[in-house]
């Protein structure tokens, strides 16, 4: 792992401390590698998203390029 330094703002630090203390997390670190990996995976999400709806317009516009999926 790589240790970084961040500014974040003192009532989000507030918001982190009060789910450390609820338990919800082990740590603020151990909150801020759960918070970045949901946003990356929601990234990768929306990505998977717009891929599809550009295949769905590609396909409404020409429909010749649909490979049926049973014979």
């Amino acid at each position: 792992m790589i240790q970084v330094q961040v500014r974040v703002p003192e009532e989000s630090v507030q918001v982190v401390d009060n789910w450390v203390n609820q338990g919800k997390f082990k740590s603020r670190s151990d909150s801020m590698k759960t918070i970045l990996a949901f946003y990356i995976e929601r990234e990768k999400t929306r990505e998977f998203y717009n891929m599809l709806m550009q295949r769905s317009n590609e396909a409404r516009e020409k429909p010749e390029i649909l490979i049926p999926l049973e014979d």
